[in-house]
C-alpha cells in the first residue's frame, strides 16, 4: 500500500524528523548559551531579587519589567524595555574591589550601548523595599530619559 504501513501513522504537522534532531527548535550549534544562563538564573534568584520581582512583576508599578534578561554578553537582574533601564541588585559580594571594578566595566559597556543602569544594594531591597521600588519608578519616569522622538526638535535655526 503506497509506502505507509497500516501499523505506522504518517507524521502530523511537520513532526517527521523531530525525534532524530532532539527537539527544542534550533540545532544545538545555533542555540545561544546566554539564553540558557538567563533561564537558570531565573530559577535561582536571590531573596532580594525575588522580593523585588514580586513588586515589579505584572506592571504593578505601571511599567513592564523582565527578570534575568539577556543583553549579550550579559544577563541583567531586571530590565525595563520602555526606559532601557537595567536594574542590578548588589549583594555583599559586590563590595570587594575586584567585583566593583568588574561592575563598573559592565555598567560602562551597557551605557555605551544606550542602557541606563541603576544599582541597588541588596540590604536596601530587604530593609526598605518601598524605597527601592520608588527609586526604580523615579528613574523610569525621569523626563531626561525621554527618547528623541518624544522631544521637540528645533526647526529652521530655532534654539533648543
Amino acid at each position: 500500500m503506497g509506502g505507509v504501513s497500516e501499523t505506522q501513522n504518517p507524521p502530523r504537522d511537520g513532526e517527521g524528523d523531530r525525534a532524530q534532531r532532539g527537539g527544542g527548535g534550533l540545532p544545538p550549534s545555533l542555540r545561544r548559551p546566554e539564553t540558557y544562563r538567563a533561564r537558570r538564573l531565573r530559577r535561582e534568584m536571590s531573596l532580594p531579587e525575588v522580593l523585588l520581582w514580586q513588586r515589579l512583576n505584572g506592571q504593578q508599578v505601571g511599567v513592564k519589567f523582565r527578570k534575568q534578561h539577556s543583553i549579550p554578553p550579559f544577563t541583567v537582574d531586571f530590565y525595563c524595555p520602555r526606559a532601557k533601564l537595567v536594574v542590578e541588585v548588589d549583594g555583599l559580594a559586590h563590595d570587594n574591589s575586584d567585583s566593583a571594578a568588574s561592575d563598573a566595566a559592565r555598567d560602562n559597556a551597557l551605557r555605551e550601548r544606550g542602557y541606563d543602569v541603576l544599582r541597588l544594594p541588596a540590604l536596601l531591597v530587604l530593609n526598605a523595599i518601598e524605597e527601592a521600588v520608588d527609586a526604580i519608578v523615579a528613574r523610569v519616569e525621569t523626563p531626561l530619559r525621554q527618547s528623541l522622538r518624544d522631544r521637540h526638535l528645533p526647526m529652521n535655526g530655532e534654539d533648543l
